[in-house]
C-alpha cells in the first residue's frame, strides 16, 4: 500500500480568502473548489490550470459542491437555494425554497433521478434532479445538518445528535420519515460518510453544558444500528471522508492538518498518520474517485494536494485518462435585426420565462398518462355541504362494507371554559393534563396543556386552575419551556428589581433579555393571580438564540418525547445569565450594590456580576519546578461535580453543603508548557475565595446527568433530605478553610418531571417572599407548573425519593441579603420623553400621511387620564385545526399573531380624538399573513427599506404603553382584553374601559361588534374597505362618550334593549350604505355626541326608514358575522 506525499499546491486567488469547498471530478482530470465569494472554480491537473467559474448564488461561501459525471451540483451559504450546472458553466435549473428558508446540505440518493436536500424549516425535500422541482416533502423533528446516501437508504445527521435513516421510496414515515434513529453525540453532527455498512460521524458533545468537539469518531453498523468501537482522535475531527477502493477505511482530519487514515474492520493494522505544512486552518476536504489524491482547502486560499502515486508517473486527478475537459461555455452573439414595421416577431426569439413551458417535458414526464380518478357517487354529492371552504357529507350506507369502517374514541376534553356553565361541584380544579400510565407522579406535577375551544384560547378558564395570588405562565408559545426560569428570576427579588430598573433606562438593544424580563416581572407584579404569558420574551430568546446558535429552539407541541428538558434548561440558564450580564454592564457606569464589597466606591462590574459571580482567583502550580502562578477567574453558575459512588455502605454519606462546596473549590490537573522550566508538565489547580467574597446569590446547574448523579439527590433516610432549606459555607484562602461561615437559604428550584414514558417537562418549586408572612400554618413554598399554581409544603418541596423528580436548577440567597445589598442607587423612574419623542426606523417615511401629533411637555399623563387605543395584528403562524368527518372541528393549535400598529389617542381636552402614538413596529419573523382585510397593514408596511409609514421597534412601543399603564391613564377601547393578551401587557382592570362590556346584555350572551355598534349608535360607517386603528380607536371613544349621554338622561337601558333588537332585525351587521341615498361623511369626534343620539328616539333619516323598511334589500350576504369570540 503506498503512502500520501504532497505533490502541488494550487492558489485559488491573487488576495487570500477560504477555500470553503472541494470536489475531484470523477471522470475529468478536474478540481472543482469552492470560495468564501460564492464562486465555483474548476483547475485543472495538478498544476492547477484555472478553468470554468461561476457563482452559486449569494454573496457567502460555497458550502458544499457534489461533481458527477455530466454535471456540477452546488449550494451555497447565502441562502440562495441548490442548483445544477454543466461542466463548461451554464446552468440548468435553480432551486429556491419557499418563504425564504435556508438549505442546509444535499444529497445524491440511491435513485439517480431525486436528490435530497434539507432546509431550516426542518424538511427534508427530494427533488428531481433533472428538473429541479419537489417531488415530495417531509417534515422532520429537528434540523438536519448532513445528508448522505448509503447502497439503499438515505442517511441524516440532525443538529440534536441524532443519526437516522429514510428510505427515499416511501414519502411517508415515523419520525419525519426516519426509519431508524440512534442517538450519536449530545449536540449537532458536524460529519456524516458511509461506506458498505458501516456509517461514521463526528459532532459536538457538552461539557459543563457547552458545547465542544467530540474527540470520537462515532462507527455504526447500518444492518442493526449497533454501535461499534468508536475511532479516538484526539486533535478533534474537523473532517471525515471514506476512501474510494479502501472498504473500510476512513481518512480522519483536524483542523490543524493532522490526517489519520484508520481500517475500521481490521483494529490491528497500523494507522497512518500525516501532517500539512500550513500557514492558517483547515476549511474543506475532498478525496479523489480512486483514492489517488486527496484535496485540503484551507483559510489562506491554497488548496493542499497530497497523491500516493509514484512521483515519475503523471496520474490525472480522476486517477485515469476520462473525458476531455469541458472549457467554459461562450455565449453564442447575438444575431443583430434590422426591426421594421413589417418585420416578424419570430425574429426576435423566444423571451425568458420564469416557468416552465408545456413543452418543458423530462424524460421521467414523457410516459404514459395515468387514467382519471373514479368521480364521487351522486348519493354522495346530493347530500354535501359546506363549512370553512371543506366539503362534508354523511357516508350512505349502500356504500358502506367493512373496509370503511373505523371505530376510534374522541379524545376527552377536560379544559373548562370561561363560555361553559359553572359547576359548583368542582372542588379540585380538573387540570387539563397529558395522562400518564404511571400513576408515580401526583398530579400536581403533571404536565399540563390548555384547551382550546371555539371561542379560542381566550375562553380557557385559567382562574379556576389557579386560586393563589401569584400568577402562571402559558404554554402555548414557542420557547415556553423558560416558564419555569422565569419565575425563578421574578421571585429573587434583588434580580427582579435589577430588571425592572433596566427597562427605566435608555436601551438601545432592540432584542434584549435584560428588558424584556423586565417587562415580564413587571406584568406577573401587577396581574396578583391573573395568567400571564412571556411570548416578547421567548421571542426574544429566540431571535437571538438564532443569531449565535447557542441553544437549540423548542417549539410547544411539537416536541420530541426524548428532548432531556433539565439539560436543556441548564444551557438556557448559562445563556440567560450570559446575556443578563453583558446586556446590563453599563461600565465604567455600573452601580455599586454590595455594601460591604471591598471594591466599594471602585469602578463596578455588571449588576449581574455583583450579585451572582463567584469571582476568586485559581492558584496555578506547575507540579515540575512547583512554580505559583495566579489567574483570575469569574463564574456566574455553579456546576455541581459529585463524588464517585463507593463500595462501601458503611462510609458516611456526603452532604449536600460538601458537595457543593467542593464544586466551587474542586481541585484540577491539566498538562501544558510551563512558562518558567519550559517542559511539558502536569499543573494543579485550586481556586481560592474567602467567605466574605462569597456572591449574594449562588445559582446552581445541578448536573444530574446520569442514575449515580441522582443516587446522591435521593433522601438519604426517612424524614431525611440531601438539600437543606439552609447551608453554612466556608471559602477557602490558599488551600486552608476559612473559619467564618457564610449562610445561605434556598430560595427557589428547577426540577424537571419524568415519567417512565420518558415524557418530562418542568416546573419551578419556589419559597415566594411575600407569602412569608402568613402565618406558621402556611407554607410560603408554591409550584409553578406553568399556568397552575399549588401550594405545598416545605417537606415536599424538598424531597426527593423518587426518580421522576429530577433536580436541574437551584438558586441559594445569604440570609442576610438585605442588609449587603444596596438597590437604591438603580433608577426607577421612567423618561416620560418618550411620548413626547417622534421616533421612526424607517428610511422612506412619508412625512405627509403622519396622523399622529406627539404629547407636549404639558400634556404627559397623569392618573385617571383617558386614552382611546386599538392595536392590528398581523399571522406569524396560521391556525391548526382538525376537522372532523360529521362536520365539526377542534383546534389543536391557536394562530400566532403579532403586534403591527398601535394607536392611541387623546381622550378629552382640546385635543380630544387627536393621536399622540400612531406606530407601526418591525419584525424581523417572516410573516405569514398580513391580515390586510382586517388590519390595513400591507406588503412592505413593517419593513424598514419600504415602509412609508411612522415604523418602530416592539420593544420601544411597549415602553410607551407600559408608561401609560404606570401613570395610570385609563384605556378605552373596543376588545382590549385580546389586545392586551398579544400586545404581553397587563393592565389592571380598573384602568380598562372596553365598549364590549359596556354595551353587551348579560342575557343575551352576545358581544356586538365595533363596525355595528358605530352604526346603530353613532351613525358612522366604519371599516368599509379595510381596518384602521385610529378609526376604530376614535368609534371607541365615542361610543364611550355616548354612554354617558344615554347614563345622564336615564335611556341607556332602553337603549340597549333597542340595540339588540335592531341587531337580530339585521343579523348584527350594519347594511351597506347605499351611495345614492346614504352619506359616507363620518361624524367628527369633536363634536358633542348628542348630535349623534336625536335619531336614536326619534325620528330617522330617509335612508334609514328605507333601509329598516327593506333589510334584505341592503343585506350584504358576504358579510362577516360578530359572536362573542371576534372583534375587529
Amino acid at each position: 500500500m503506498s503512502t500520501y506525499r504532497p505533490v502541488s499546491r494550487i492558489t485559488a486567488s491573487s488576495f487570500p480568502q477560504p477555500i470553503t469547498a472541494l470536489s475531484f471530478d470523477p471522470v475529468s482530470d478536474i478540481l472543482w473548489t469552492g470560495t468564501n465569494a460564492g464562486d465555483v472554480v474548476a483547475y485543472y491537473g495538478t498544476n492547477g490550470i484555472r478553468g470554468v467559474s461561476f457563482r452559486v448564488g449569494g454573496g457567502l461561501g460555497v458550502k458544499k459542491i457534489d461533481a458527477g459525471d455530466n454535471n456540477v451540483k452546488g449550494l451555497g451559504l447565502g441562502g440562495e437555494g441548490l442548483g445544477l450546472w454543466a461542466k463548461g458553466g451554464m446552468n440548468k435549473w435553480f432551486y429556491r425554497c419557499e418563504h425564504h428558508s435556508n438549505i442546509l446540505t444535499f444529497s445524491n440518493t440511491s435513485n439517480s433521478n431525486l436528490l435530497a436536500a434539507s432546509t431550516a424549516d426542518k424538511e427534508l425535500l427530494y427533488i428531481n434532479s433533472v428538473t429541479g422541482k419537489v417531488v415530495f416533502q417531509l417534515p422532520t423533528t429537528s434540523v438536519i445538518t448532513q445528508l448522505q446516501s448509503s447502497h439503499s437508504l438515505l442517511l441524516s445527521g440532525s443538529s440534536d445528535g441524532y443519526l437516522r435513516t429514510h428510505d427515499p421510496r416511501a414519502s411517508t414515515g415515523r419520525s419525519g420519515g426516519a426509519e431508524s434513529i440512534v442517538r450519536a453525540h449530545s449536540s449537532s453532527i458536524q460529519g456524516l460518510q458511509t461506506t458498505g455498512n458501516f456509517a461514521f460521524t463526528i459532532g459536538l458533545g457538552e461539557r459543563q453544558s457547552r458545547p465542544y468537539p467530540d474527540p470520537l469518531v462515532k462507527v455504526y453498523d447500518l444492518r442493526t444500528m449497533r454501535p461499534l468501537p468508536p475511532i479516538p482522535f484526539s486533535s478533534g475531527p474537523a473532517f471525515i471522508q471514506v476512501l474510494p477502493k479502501r472498504p473500510s477505511t476512513i481518512a480522519v482530519i483536524s483542523s490543524e492538518g493532522l490526517i489519520n487514515i484508520v481500517d475500521v474492520s481490521d483494529p490491528t493494522a497500523t494507522s497512518e498518520f500525516y501532517q500539512l505544512d500550513l500557514a492558517s486552518y483547515l476549511t474543506s476536504f475532498s478525496v479523489s474517485a480512486t483514492a489517488a489524491y486527496m484535496g485540503f482547502g484551507d483559510a489562506d486560499g491554497t488548496v493542499h494536494i497530497l497523491s500516493q502515486t509514484e512521483a515519475e508517473n503523471a496520474v490525472p486527478l480522476n486517477g485515469f485518462d476520462g473525458r476531455a475537459i469541458e472549457w467554459a461555455d461562450t455565449p453564442a452573439p447575438l444575431t443583430k435585426v434590422e426591426w421594421v414595421d413589417t418585420s416578424p416577431l419570430n425574429a426576435i426569439g423566444l423571451p425568458y420565462y420564469d416557468t416552465y413551458l408545456l413543452s418543458s417535458f423530462s424524460p421521467q414526464e414523457s410516459g404514459p398518462l395515468s387514467p382519471l380518478p373514479p368521480g364521487i357517487p351522486p348519493l354522495v354529492l346530493n347530500t354535501m355541504k359546506m363549512k370553512d371552504n371543506i366539503a362534508y357529507a354523511p357516508f350512505p350506507k349502500e356504500l358502506k362494507g367493512h373496509r370503511n369502517m373505523n371505530h376510534a374514541d374522541l379524545r376527552k376534553q377536560n379544559g373548562r371554559f370561561r363560555s361553559g356553565k359553572s359547576r359548583k361541584t368542582d372542588q379540585d380544579p380538573d387540570t387539563p393534563i397529558f395522562e400518564y400510565s404511571s400513576g408515580d407522579v401526583p398530579r400536581m406535577y403533571r404536565r399540563v396543556e390548555i384547551e382550546y375551544s371555539k371561542f379560542g384560547v381566550e375562553d380557557f378558564d385559567f382562574a379556576f386552575y389557579n386560586r393563589t395570588e401569584y400568577s402562571g405562565l402559558e404554554t402555548h408559545i414557542l420557547n415556553s419551556y423558560t416558564n419555569a426560569v422565569l419565575q425563578v428570576m421574578h421571585y429573587v427579588l434583588p434580580i427582579r428589581r435589577l430588571a425592572k430598573s433596566h427597562i427605566m433606562t435608555n436601551c438601545l438593544q432592540e432584542h434584549c433579555l435584560l428588558c424584556e424580563l423586565g417587562f415580564v416581572v413587571r406584568m406577573l407584579e401587577d396581574a396578583r393571580g391573573t395568567n400571564c404569558q412571556s411570548s416578547n420574551f421567548c421571542k426574544t430568546v429566540g431571535v437571538l438564540a438564532q443569531a449565535s446558535n447557542a441553544i437549540e429552539l423548542i417549539d410547544y407541541g411539537r416536541d420530541v418525547a426524548e428532548v432531556d428538558y433539565a439539560h436543556k434548561i441548564q444551557i438556557f440558564h448559562r445563556f440567560l445569565i450570559d446575556h443578563l450580564s453583558s446586556e446590563g454592564n453599563a461600565f465604567p457606569e455600573n452601580p455599586s450594590l454590595l455594601i460591604n464589597s471591598p471594591s466599594r466606591g471602585e469602578l463596578a462590574a455588571a449588576p449581574i456580576t455583583q450579585l451572582l459571580g463567584v469571582d476568586g482567583k485559581n492558584l496555578v502550580t506547575c507540579l515540575s519546578c512547583k512554580a505559583v502562578r495566579e489567574k483570575e477567574n469569574m463564574t456566574h453558575i455553579i456546576d455541581m461535580v459529585y463524588p464517585r459512588k463507593t463500595s462501601n455502605e458503611s462510609s458516611p454519606r456526603t452532604d449536600f453543603t460538601s458537595v457543593l462546596r467542593n464544586s466551587i473549590f474542586r481541585h484540577m490537573t491539566h498538562k501544558a508548557t510551563c512558562q518558567k522550566c519550559k517542559h511539558f508538565s502536569a499543573f494543579s489547580s485550586k481556586r481560592s475565595i474567602s467567605s466574605r467574597e462569597l456572591p449574594p446569590i449562588l445559582a446552581i446547574n445541578a448536573c444530574v446527568y446520569n442514575e449515580e448523579n441522582y443516587y446522591w439527590w435521593l433522601n438519604p433516610s426517612r424524614g431525611e433530605t440531601f438539600v437543606k432549606p439552609k447551608i453554612r459555607l466556608h471559602g477557602q484562602i490558599d488551600g486552608l478553610d476559612d473559619p467564618i461561615g457564610a449562610d445561605y437559604e434556598l430560595r427557589s428550584m428547577v426540577v424537571q418531571v419524568m415519567t417512565k414514558e420518558r415524557h418530562s417537562h418542568l416546573v419551578a418549586i419556589i419559597k415566594v417572599p411575600e407569602a412569608e408572612d402568613g402565618g406558621e400554618d402556611s407554607s410560603p413554598w408554591f409550584i409553578f407548573n406553568d399556568f397552575v399554581v399549588s401550594n405545598i409544603s416545605q417537606d415536599e418541596a424538598l424531597n426527593f425519593s423518587a426518580k421522576w423528580k429530577v433536580p436541574a436548577i437551584l438558586y441559594f440567597e445569604r440570609i442576610n441579603i438585605r442588609e449587603a445589598i444596596d438597590l437604591n442607587t438603580l433608577p426607577e423612574e421612567t423618561d416620560e420623553g418618550i411620548l413626547c419623542h417622534d421616533t421612526s426606523i424607517s428610511f422612506n417615511r412619508d412625512f405627509k400621511s403622519i396622523k399622529h401629533e406627539c404629547l407636549s411637555i404639558g400634556e404627559l399623563p397623569k392618573p385617571g387620564m383617558l386614552v382611546a387605543i386599538d392595536a392590528e395584528f398581523v399571522s406569524m403562524q396560521q391556525e391548526e385545526t382538525e376537522f372532523r368527518s360529521d362536520g365539526s372541528n377542534r383546534i389543536l393549535r391557536p394562530a400566532r399573531l403579532s403586534l403591527a400598529r398601535v394607536s392611541v389617542l387623546r381622550g378629552d381636552g382640546p385635543k380630544q380624538g387627536t393621536p399622540f402614538i400612531d406606530d407601526h413596529i418591525h419584525t424581523s419573523e417572516i410573516i405569514v399573513d398580513y391580515l390586510t382585510e382586517f388590519s390595513g397593514i400591507k406588503f412592505g408596511d413593517l419593513d424598514p427599506h419600504l415602509s412609508r409609514h411612522t415604523l418602530t421597534p416592539l420593544k420601544l412601543v411597549y415602553k410607551k404603553l407600559r408608561l401609560l399603564v404606570d401613570r395610570g391613564c385609563v384605556f378605552i377601547g373596543h376588545g382590549l382584553s385580546k389586545d392586551f393578551r398579544i400586545i404581553n401587557i397587563f393592565v389592571p382592570p380598573e384602568q380598562v374601559i372596553d365598549t364590549v362590556d359596556l354595551y353587551f346584555l348579560k342575557a343575551r350572551q352576545r358581544r356586538l361588534s365595533l363596525r355595528f355598534l358605530s352604526w346603530f349608535v353613532l351613525h358612522e360607517h366604519i371599516q368599509l374597505d379595510m381596518h384602521d386603528s385610529i378609526e376604530d380607536a376614535r368609534s371607541a371613544l365615542n361610543l364611550y362618550k355616548a354612554y354617558h349621554d344615554f347614563e345622564d338622561q336615564g335611556i341607556f337601558d332602553q337603549k340597549l334593549e333597542e340595540l339588540y333588537k335592531e341587531g337580530r332585525l339585521y343579523n348584527f351587521k350594519p347594511p351597506p350604505p347605499p351611495q345614492s341615498i346614504y352619506a359616507l361623511d363620518s361624524i367628527t369626534i369633536s363634536a358633542p355626541p348628542q348630535q349623534h343620539l336625536n335619531t336614536l328616539g326619534g325620528h330617522l333619516s330617509q335612508a334609514d326608514a328605507e333601509i329598516r323598511a327593506n333589510p334584505q334589500k341592503f343585506t350584504d350576504s358576504n358579510a362577516y358575522a360578530f359572536d362573542s369570540s371576534w372583534h375587529p
